[in-house]
């Protein structure tokens, strides 16, 4: 396919891609990064909205697909080298991150000590679970440094995410799931699977662990000194699915009133014991 002369002109790398960088119309602040190949910018040129490329699913995405923080492009810019595009965007919502926050590039480093530190320095706008569980629609997972993996896990304003353990995040969705039971329905995802029933539950705890075996076996498949970047987003997809096998089993256990803890504490009884042993001690 010829491509237009503009397009043409685009040094794209050798996997048909080019970075985007996403900043703010009015403040001029970078909000993100992702990749986008021939067909995504043109894309957006034409909606004037922004339009990414996937490289773990190999598929183009509409920015706020499923979060519905779409992007609205006033201007595409290209950089001297022509490789690397800046938009100039209106972010619907206000949050352009997968963590509820304003902006992807909310660590900064903190030089003032002997030893450097990343530090969080935006609050998080919005509950994830709260923005990509809020209907019914199929969840999108480009799961990149386009728009990472979507959290699970409830912000709180009074811890910061390095000072959170696994066993408060934990404790934390058992508060989180326990609220939603008594939530209308329309209000979040989770109080809308609760309003369901729990054949529901049990269907999205199935079909996410085929998805987390799906992602298993592309993982398998990957050559990490071959392709490095083909290797971390198979990983990080594999991540971002168990996860949701996570997460809806424990939707699941709330149903019957059952915390994290039930089951830490089956895992703990087990730890030492053979495979033989605790089988015969059921």
């Amino acid at each position: 396919m010829t491509l237009p002369a503009w397009l043409a002109a685009i040094k794209f790398n050798d996997d048909g891609l080019i970075p985007a960088i996403a900043q703010d119309h009015k403040s001029g602040r970078i909000l993100m990064m992702a990749w986008m190949n021939a067909e995504a910018l043109q894309l957006t040129a034409q909606t004037q909205t922004a339009v990414y490329f996937s490289r773990s699913r190999a598929k183009l995405w509409h920015k706020g697909e499923s979060s519905g923080h779409t992007q609205t492009v006033h201007d595409i810019r290209l950089d001297c080298d022509a490789d690397v595009i800046v938009l100039s965007v209106t972010q619907a919502g206000g949050i352009a991150c997968h963590t509820g926050r304003e902006s992807c590039f909310y660590q900064r480093l903190d030089l003032s000590g002997q030893t450097p530190e990343w530090q969080t320095i935006d609050k998080v706008l919005k509950d994830p679970a709260d923005i990509y569980y809020s209907s019914d629609a199929e969840k999108a997972t480009p799961k990149t440094n386009e728009t990472q993996a979507h959290d699970v896990i409830p912000s709180d304003a009074n811890h910061s995410h390095h000072d959170t353990t696994n066993r408060s995040i934990l404790q934390q969705l058992d508060g989180v799931l326990a609220e939603r039971k008594q939530a209308d329905a329309d209000s979040s995802y989770v109080a809308s699977l609760y309003a369901k029933g729990l054949n529901k539950i049990l269907e999205k705890v199935g079909e996410e662990s085929t998805e987390s075996i799906i992602a298993a076996k592309d993982f398998a498949n990957c050559d990490e000194n071959s392709n490095k970047a083909q290797y971390d987003d198979a990983r990080h997809e594999l991540i971002y699915e168990v996860a949701d096998v996570w997460f809806h089993t424990l939707v699941g256990l709330a149903w019957f009133d059952i915390e994290s803890d039930a089951v830490l504490n089956e895992l703990g009884r087990r730890f030492g014991l053979s495979g033989i042993d605790e089988k015969a001690a059921r």
